[in-house]
């Protein structure tokens, strides 16, 4: 059955004085503790009654007692108010040093080529936070899906983010396999793509990804084909380890296996830059310390030791 519920204005108000009478049997030693008049603890006790419709103290030139409605008011609300302060005091500290749940929404792509290598340091440098790494193809919502932040090339990026560059520009290379090439002939102009098995990116919004190139000063954007569609540059990456096709992935993470000549880059001279990575998240004023912290550390070269100074120069201050 739904229940209607209405906005109780002011609900709190007094209940830190009743507290601390009831606390004190005293309304002079109440006003003492939280530096206010005894007239104005009287006060705020007589307009929380008034709100209540009950009376909670019995009141003699000697002494204060609780009424029963009293006593029952203090069994319920002193725990109640501990809790809040205690979660005031939480938010509040959150609000000041780098502590709480982070919760990122990266593509795969980004968890080897940043996340990895600075995972570990970032834990150690800064214990009070807990790192949470939601990898995915999908553009989240990050208010509606309660992430702090989120990761992606720049040019994935709405326009109403602030954006936060992580990395410079790269290229987005094509790569293939010897043991493909041995099989075809390399290309070496981007209608060349038409015969090889090309494998494709499937994007967010469900189209799948033409390849871009630039030819010149001319953009250039190739439908291609091939066996395999996947939603994420690693797996794509894989099969070309494998042999499957050709495949358009970012530069840095085809590094290693182009090095160690698992892979061979062509059509080099079409190869077209992107912005790079950013991190992006929706208000300015909504950055933590948590956040502003692991922004500071993957941003950072060699970051671990100078993160670590400067969490220590923070704990010092």
């Amino acid at each position: 059955m739904k229940q209607n519920f209405t906005v109780r204005h002011g609900a709190l108000d007094g209940v830190e004085a009743f507290l601390s009478v009831a606390r004190h049997r005293n309304f002079r030693k109440a006003a003492a503790e939280l530096a206010v008049t005894p007239s104005a603890i009287s006060q705020a006790i007589r307009t929380l009654e008034a709100r209540i419709g009950a009376a909670l103290f019995i009141r003699t030139t000697r002494s204060v007692g609780l009424t029963e409605a009293g006593e029952r008011f203090f069994a319920r609300a002193r725990p109640a108010f501990e809790e809040l302060i205690a979660a005031s005091e939480i938010a509040r500290g959150m609000g000041q040093r780098p502590a709480g749940l982070l919760r990122l929404s990266v593509p795969p792509a980004v968890v080897p080529m940043l996340l990895e290598p600075m995972v570990a340091s970032f834990c150690q440098v800064y214990p009070e936070i807990e790192l949470e790494i939601v990898a995915s193809g999908e553009l989240a919502d990050l208010a509606a899906e309660g992430f702090d932040a989120g990761i992606r090339m720049g040019d994935l990026i709405a326009p109403d983010m602030v954006a936060v560059r992580l990395t410079p520009s790269f290229p987005m290379v094509v790569v293939g396999s010897p043991d493909y090439l041995r099989r075809r002939v390399a290309p070496e102009r981007i209608e060349d793509l038409r015969d090889h098995a090309c494998l494709r990116l499937r994007r967010s919004n469900g189209s799948v990804a033409p390849w871009s190139f630039v030819d010149g000063n001319k953009a250039v954007e190739a439908i291609v084909s091939g066996p395999l569609i996947a939603h994420d540059y690693p797996s794509l990456l894989g099969a070309a380890i494998q042999g499957v096709g050709l495949a358009q992935v970012p530069g840095p993470i085809a590094e290693a296996p182009i090095a160690d000549g698992r892979l061979q880059a062509l059509l080099g001279r079409f190869v077209v830059t992107t912005p790079g990575v950013f991190l992006y998240y929706p208000e300015r004023h909504q950055v933590l310390p948590k956040l502003c912290a692991f922004i500071d550390h993957i941003r950072q070269p060699g970051g671990a030791d100078a993160a670590r100074k400067r969490s220590g120069r923070r704990r010092q201050s």
